[in-house]
């Protein structure tokens, strides 16, 4: 190999690493853009957003907007800010995503070790589960929640949450729990363990992967839903996502960007952090078997 070609062939990975790592950086100041102009603008005055432009720093920033936001902006004709509605929200997915998820693992340890006649078959339809749209169970959720007097509650929408989110938290832990072999619950049996023992003995150490997957799956899909809260409660029991609709929605004058920008990042951090804290167990489930099967 001559001089030359050795040389061309030393620059060819730089410049394909090069090629690379550009596409990356413009993809990501793509994606991070709109997020640079919510944070901006949430720390702006309105003096400053009318005078400058959309993607300039403010040269005196401010939290008012964040406080405004937080405990008096107005949600329809209620001005108390966003703070009620966002506790609502987390007195709604603790619960519904630990509910959820709890039997979701139940579910999927049974349907993989303990087979039982017609297993295939409610495996099947809980799969069909996960393609129903939200909108076909509007109704019967309603008239189930008011046959038990949950309607327009917290306890009702958590319910409405647990039960649509089954059939994605079983289809989790079954397509890994189904990784697992078989031979180390049957010999678990042979030593005298039950069903219980074998779960939180066996089934549970190795399951911190999928419980991650299944946690921030679940998490996010509660946290950011619209139809649900919409439909199901009115009023102070809203949850943080329909309350930013009505505050953004608002009409009292001039329109306060500032504080419906701010308004919104309080609403997304929550999963923001999530993402932050546990995403890299949520690849790690992934690989690990949940897609799998």
């Amino acid at each position: 190999m001559s001089e030359r070609d050795m040389s061309l062939h030393r620059h060819t990975p730089r410049l394909g690493r090069l090629v690379i790592y550009t596409i990356l950086i413009l993809a990501a100041v793509f994606y991070l853009t709109p997020l640079y102009v919510i944070v901006i603008t949430s720390i702006k005055s309105l003096q400053a957003i009318h005078l400058g432009n959309l993607i300039s720093i403010p040269l005196h920033p401010t939290l008012q907007p964040w406080r405004e936001a937080w405990s008096s902006a107005c949600s329809g004709a209620t001005c108390q800010g966003v703070q009620v509605y966002f506790w609502n929200s987390v007195h709604l997915v603790i619960p519904a995503v630990l509910i959820s998820t709890a039997f979701g693992a139940v579910n999927g340890y049974v349907l993989t070790q303990w087979r039982f006649r017609g297993s295939d078959l409610f495996f099947t339809l809980l799969l069909i589960g996960t393609f129903i749209p939200f909108q076909m169970v509007l109704l019967p959720m309603a008239w189930v929640l008011g046959k038990i007097h949950l309607q327009n509650s917290i306890a009702g929408l958590v319910m409405v949450h647990v039960i649509y989110g089954l059939a994605f938290t079983t289809l989790f832990f079954r397509n890994f729990y189904i990784t697992i072999p078989r031979e180390l619950v049957k010999a678990a049996m042979i030593d005298g363990a039950g069903f219980f023992t074998i779960f939180w003995r066996i089934m549970l150490p190795v399951s911190t992967p999928i419980f991650m997957v299944t946690i921030i799956w679940q998490f996010t899909q509660i946290w950011n839903d619209f139809l649900f809260g919409v439909v199901f409660t009115s009023g102070a029991i809203h949850p943080i996502t329909v309350a930013l609709n009505n505050l953004v929605n608002t009409s009292t004058g001039v329109r306060r960007y500032n504080v419906d920008m701010a308004a919104a990042l309080i609403a997304a951090l929550p999963t923001l952090l999530v993402y932050l804290i546990a995403g890299k167990y949520f690849v790690r489930g992934l690989t690990a078997g949940s897609v799998k099967g």
